[in-house]
């Protein structure tokens, strides 16, 4: 609520001419670097790169260039890289700031040190095509991506996230030490749960072991999922996860994660603020997961099928 008072929209609409189109993510990169540039922290976001590189596409064609792969010109590539390259973190020293290139005489005088600006590039894919042209191009410029899956949006799960296809190069250097811990195996297990969930239509039987995988990434799919508009506080995010990571919640059903996850949030908050405390400073000790074992084993006897 609120965020409107501090944004800048930059649109250019499906019909306005492609050189309009062409040009409209770069003056909302100069927008950017012009708060990052007198210290502030600013994001982009470009919606979309795809309608972009077909906008430049078509003025190329029309100026008869030649035309490469999906008929893009061949510096289509440049063209997003330039673009998103804009995108840094300023140095903290003030007469540092000041030095740069290239600095406009507008903006001589009004240049701090520790602005940055962050790009968050928005892709369309044809079909699911992660592989297309455009797709590969912005995922070998960016630090990771995340892709979102139709199927999995249509079935009730959102974010609609394929943590299979989805990277980041930052990784855990981004992460506090205790959500690094309860998180390291969570990607491949939900990538194995997403794999055995294709055979286990086949077939109905299967083994104990498939069994656990299809059951612990079911109830994490579940703690994954999280409605518009209701973020989470790490810590938080620290002791859930946790929960589905370990598989201490497998007395849960399936249908009642959800409602076990608020409960559990609620009491973590109301009597053992001390132990969030700790999970958000960095810390997973042997007394905090105590502490959560407990609480979800005492919780697991109202939720007992």
């Amino acid at each position: 609520a609120g965020a409107m008072d501090y944004t800048v929209i930059v649109a250019a609409n499906a019909s306005d001419s492609a050189p309009m189109q062409f040009y409209a993510p770069f003056t909302g990169a100069a927008i950017g670097e012009y708060f990052r540039d007198t210290g502030r922290p600013s994001l982009i976001i470009f919606d979309d790169l795809s309608k972009q590189a077909v906008a430049y596409r078509e003025v190329s064609l029309l100026l008869r260039r030649p035309p490469g792969r999906e008929a893009y010109p061949g510096d289509v590539f440049y063209l997003h890289s330039r673009l998103l390259e804009r995108a840094a973190k300023i140095n903290n020293n003030d007469e540092i700031a000041q030095q740069m290139n290239d600095l406009p005489e507008s903006l001589k005088g009004k240049v701090k040190g520790g602005g940055s600006l962050t790009a968050l590039p928005i892709i369309e894919t044809q079909a699911g095509d992660v592989s297309a042209y455009i797709p590969t191009n912005v995922i070998s410029i960016t630090d990771g991506q995340i892709f979102l899956d139709s199927n999995l949006f249509n079935s009730g799960i959102r974010p609609a996230i394929d943590v299979g296809i989805s990277v980041s190069r930052v990784g855990g250097s981004a992460q506090i030490k205790s959500m690094k811990k309860v998180s390291g195996t969570l990607k491949l297990d939900q990538a194995q749960y997403r794999e055995l969930e294709a055979f286990a239509k086949f077939g109905s039987d299967l083994d104990a072991a498939t069994m656990g995988v299809l059951d612990k990434g079911a109830r994490n799919v579940e703690i994954l999922k999280q409605n518009e508009g209701s973020p989470l506080p790490v810590e938080e995010q620290v002791a859930i996860i946790y929960c589905g990571s370990t598989g201490i919640i497998s007395g849960i059903p399936t249908n009642k994660v959800k409602e076990f996850e608020n409960n559990f949030l609620e009491l973590m908050r109301n009597k053992h603020r001390a132990e969030l405390d700790v999970l958000k400073s960095g810390k997973l000790t042997a007394e905090v997961t105590d502490v959560i074992k407990k609480v979800v084993a005492e919780m697991s006897k109202s939720y007992a099928e």
